[in-house]
């Protein structure tokens, strides 16, 4: 389900702003253009688009009859939106209000949403967004080759190629290099970097000339693409030489149609991206053989794993982390979502990235406070929420120091999970038998017969090793053991017995 909110946070502050958000946050389900004369405002589930409109009044009508349609949002421009009028009806009828901002068309607008929301309706909507769009960004390279008459690359803000020119071989081997490797090569991006070109780029909208630089580089005229402020990527043509001011001044005119093109990608993506861990989340928590839901999983069998992160990340933030570590190191797409406050994991127990065998060398090399547990394997889509259950079990006994970390499985932890269950059951504030007698006498006395006896059912038959856990000499632990059978009448060669003092003592120590 798309919401006004997530197209809003997927198109980004360069077009949009949610000034209220509405009470549920409806499904998008189309875009309509609503007549300021007209009482039409679509069909409900329609994000509302309001243009035309004079005044502060019209804006509030329009408010007022979307909620009335059950409309999912409606868009204003900037002034209008923060009209307080128009605040206050959006607060009171619990309208997705979203704010447009000024320098962008309606007609742009339109073409946006649509392109976002018809890719994310596809069934096989690909998580890097609409390959409709990536052509047309390689007609733009064509064109914007056309202007400069020289070999151009478009880029996005991470120096990934997104579409080059026809036309590449009269460039430079560091040319080459980038379009094959889909990406500026390095030591390349260190040497432009060295001479500020990212930071230019950053601050600054107004085209400028790269001079050539070492192993053949030529110059190059790179211009910024810009929305609403935000740098969004850049065009690089190979040149020879400064250009003509004309030349420049279409160049930026490109820039400006190419800053749709990629805000437009980047929603698709953002969208795609949010639907599929939407759909993850659903099969994780129940599955439904009579409402399936279709979730990309790689070969099975499967297993769920829960992922612990460093203090200081909030959970959106540990799924971002999550998603680059993984890409970063092959894992091409993640299967991740986020359920009740914890990240989650979908890997197969075959080998490669994507495999419980890789996810655990990968933690296992990270920073401290990175952790992973794996719940039981998954033969079917059934299995998935017993298989999250237990993962997310054993993930806090692993931040809790009580199972050995940072990445393990439930089969490698029964026991710990077996003996965490038994001990969790017990109601400690209703203890009776022999225990509560040693309690009481250990704070009445301030005497230390709990842990004594602790460390005797440790260590069954290894009076030696019990001795030294507690720093004792060996007489002085059965000095002790004499006194505590004395106080609590303990019958020590009853299995039961051993075993159920065992588990009310852990249910002590796990309370403190």
């Amino acid at each position: 389900m798309i919401t006004a909110s997530d197209l809003s946070v997927a198109v980004g502050p360069a077009l949009f702003e949610v000034v209220v958000p509405g009470k549920g946050d409806s499904e998008v389900r189309d875009v309509f253009l609503a007549d300021p004369q007209e009482p039409a405002t679509g069909q409900p589930g329609d994000l509302v688009l309001g243009l035309g409109l004079r005044d502060a009044e019209d804006a509030v009508e329009l408010v007022e009859r979307c909620a009335a349609g059950s409309a999912s949002g409606v868009v204003l421009r900037t002034a209008l939106a923060h009209e307080p009028s128009v605040v206050s009806s959006a607060e009171r009828w619990a309208v997705t209000l979203v704010a447009l901002q000024p320098s962008v068309t309606w007609a742009h607008v339109v073409w946006l949403l649509r392109g976002v929301l018809d890719r994310a309706a596809a069934p096989d909507s690909p998580a890097a967004g609409d390959a409709g769009v990536h052509q047309e960004l390689f007609a733009l390279a064509d064109a914007a080759a056309a202007i400069v008459d020289a070999p151009v690359t478009i880029e996005d803000n991470q120096s990934r190629v997104l579409a080059y020119s026809s036309g590449q071989d009269f460039t430079d081997p560091t040319r080459v290099s980038t379009i094959v490797g889909r990406r500026v090569p390095a030591e390349v991006i260190a040497h432009f970097r060295a001479r500020g070109i990212f930071r230019r780029l950053a601050r600054s909208s107004e085209p400028f000339l790269v001079p050539d630089g070492p192993n053949g580089i030529r110059p190059r005229l790179v211009v910024p693409v810009r929305a609403g402020g935000e740098w969004l990527g850049s065009i690089w043509a190979v040149v020879d030489g400064p250009v003509s001011d004309s030349v420049t001044a279409e160049l930026s005119n490109a820039a400006s149609v190419l800053a749709l093109h990629l805000l437009r990608l980047r929603a698709q993506a953002d969208v795609a991206r949010r639907s599929a861990i939407d759909r993850l989340r659903t099969i994780l928590r129940q599955f439904s053989p009579d409402n399936p839901v279709d979730v990309r999983l790689p070969r099975q069998p499967w297993r769920v794993v829960a992922l612990g992160s460093p203090d200081g990340y909030d959970v959106p933030q540990q799924l971002d982390l999550w998603e680059s570590t993984g890409r970063r190191h092959g894992w091409s797409e993640p299967q991740l979502a986020d359920l009740d406050g914890t990240v989650l994991a979908v890997v197969t127990d075959l080998d490669g990235p994507g495999s419980w065998s890789w996810l655990q060398k990968l933690v296992e090399e990270q920073s401290p406070g990175t952790y992973a547990a794996a719940g039981g394997p998954a033969r079917g889509p059934a299995d998935l929420p017993s298989s999250r259950a237990e993962a997310v079990e054993l993930l806090g006994l692993v931040r809790r120091g009580l199972a050995p970390g940072p990445a393990l499985r439930v089969e490698e932890a029964w026991h710990v999970l077996t003996v965490h269950r038994a001990v969790t059951s017990l109601d400690t504030t209703k203890m009776d038998g022999p225990l509560a007698t040693l309690l009481r006498h250990d704070i009445e006395h301030d005497t230390g017969y709990v842990e004594t006896l602790q460390a005797w059912l440790n260590y069954p038959g290894q009076p030696q090793r019990a001795a030294r856990e507690l720093h004792l000499h060996t007489n002085t632990l059965r000095h002790r053991m004499k006194r505590i059978g004395e106080i609590a009448h303990l019958d020590l060669g009853d299995p039961g017995e051993r075993l159920a003092l065992q588990l009310q003592i852990a249910a002590v120590r796990t309370e403190h």
